[in-house]
């Protein structure tokens, strides 16, 4: 997952529409149309920063190593903060255990590659994540790890939510108060995303798609925290939050969950949509309630095409995972 982020002056400037009824098409890998979901018409990044200049929260929606996505939070970035200099950007792609490293670095006291290592960072921290961290660093603005320790969340998804308190009370202090915080609409979604109604049948089958989400719901309810904690330290600043797209479209995970602990932020959620699709479907019908916003980038090249060696791919990834030794007692 490799993203590149350079752009040239007119970077990824809006493509103008075409005649008809079709939105403008993303030309390449790097491209990106956005469109105000509201009003459906399209808008400039300009004008976006400008209409976003007073929001609380501004939540960024990506496909994990899109070029596109990432790109686009990029050049959002400096655009908001031209119209906002108090800026804190906050990061799905570190672990709150990891902000020390992370710390560490932001001060001057670590290299890059010191960093990478010490904080844990993505694979492809330097081509999607680098031109974000090293905006906030030289303008020496915070930069928060925002999600939840990883080996936690896999041993939650392992074991169940009672692994929590199996936890040293200081390493559980650091995690939210109500960590499983819901809501039903997240969770239909979750379901239909990772198996539909295949194996529901099957009590064990069902136990581990109930750890699965209960992990996917300590991420979301570390994240909002993590928003808020950062909300609270610097009351004046805008947060910038970077989250795939699942943990924030429609308003769901995340999102839901900060909107209820702190119903008076005002959030704007922003989230990808790919076009063109194969069905060639209109691409703002049926996906308007994504996002406040929405951009429109090129769908990556398919990874297989042959099932038999896609299943074992994903067999292969999930099984090659670090060991973690999860507290037995």
């Amino acid at each position: 997952m490799l993203a590149l982020c350079l752009a040239l002056t007119t970077g990824c400037a809006q493509l103008p529409k075409p005649s008809g009824t079709e939105p403008a098409q993303p030309q390449t890998l790097y491209d990106s149309v956005l469109f105000d979901s509201h009003s459906s018409q399209p808008v400039t990044i300009d004008s976006l920063a400008r209409a976003l200049a007073s929001t609380d929260v501004v939540v960024i929606g990506e496909y994990h190593g899109h070029q596109a996505s990432h790109l686009l939070q990029a050049r959002l970035q400096q655009r908001l903060y031209q119209q906002r200099p108090r800026q804190v950007l906050t990061l799905e792609q570190f672990n709150l255990d990891d902000q020390p490293a992370l710390d560490s670095y932001l001060a001057g006291m670590t290299g890059e590659t010191e960093m990478i290592e010490d904080a844990n960072a993505w694979d492809n921290y330097r081509g999607s994540y680098r031109p974000l961290v090293e905006f906030s660093r030289r303008h020496d603005l915070p930069v928060v790890a925002a999600n939840a320790p990883a080996d936690v969340v896999r041993c939650v998804g392992r074991t169940g939510t009672d692994y929590l308190e199996r936890l040293p009370a200081d390493q559980r202090q650091t995690l939210p108060e109500q960590p499983f915080r819901d809501t039903p609409a997240y969770r239909e979604k979750f379901v239909e995303a990772i198996s539909g109604s295949h194996g529901q049948g099957d009590p064990s089958m069902a136990e581990r798609m109930d750890n699965t989400y209960n992990a996917q719901l300590l991420r979301d309810n570390t994240m909002a925290m993590r928003i808020l904690q950062a909300h609270k330290q610097h009351p004046d600043h805008q947060v910038v939050h970077l989250t795939g797209t699942f943990h924030s479209e429609q308003g769901l995970g995340t999102v839901a969950l900060l909107k209820q602990q702190a119903p008076e932020l005002s959030v704007v959620v922003i989230s990808p949509v790919f076009w063109p699709n194969e069905e060639r479907q209109a691409p703002l019908a049926g996906n308007l309630d994504k996002g406040d916003y929405l951009y429109l980038i090129q769908p990556l090249p398919p990874e297989f095409r042959d099932t038999d060696r896609r299943q074992n791919a994903m067999r292969e990834r999930f099984s090659s995972g670090p060991e973690v030794q999860c507290i037995t007692e």
